[in-house]
């Protein structure tokens, strides 16, 4: 079953559950700032696997110590949907752990 593409309504009603993030054009986004280039490339790969186990993948930059993250669904269209929500929801979930602010 394909995945739908969110209405512009329901992309602001879950961007205000997820501080930090924002929507740019028709992506979600969201950058991590981390202690050390160290912390951000381990949260990298804990992306990484969140992203396999999903089998959704993001664009995800490693700055030295900056984690950029910009995502949409290729297979709606490159429009944003619950998928995408569903990846940031578990990057916000480990990201602490990793000293991301």
């Amino acid at each position: 079953m394909p995945t739908e593409p969110l209405s512009q309504k329901e992309i602001e009603d879950r961007l205000r559950e997820l501080p930090g993030w924002s929507q740019e054009g028709d992506r979600i986004a969201r950058t991590y700032r981390l202690g050390t280039h160290f912390a951000a490339a381990a949260l990298v790969v804990h992306v990484a696997r969140i992203q396999d186990e999903l089998d959704h993948h993001s664009d995800l930059t490693l700055g030295y110590n900056t984690v950029n993250l910009t995502v949409n669904t290729h297979s709606a269209g490159g429009a944003v949907t619950e998928k995408d929500f569903e990846l940031a929801a578990r990057v916000e979930s480990v990201a602490p752990s990793h000293g991301a602010a």
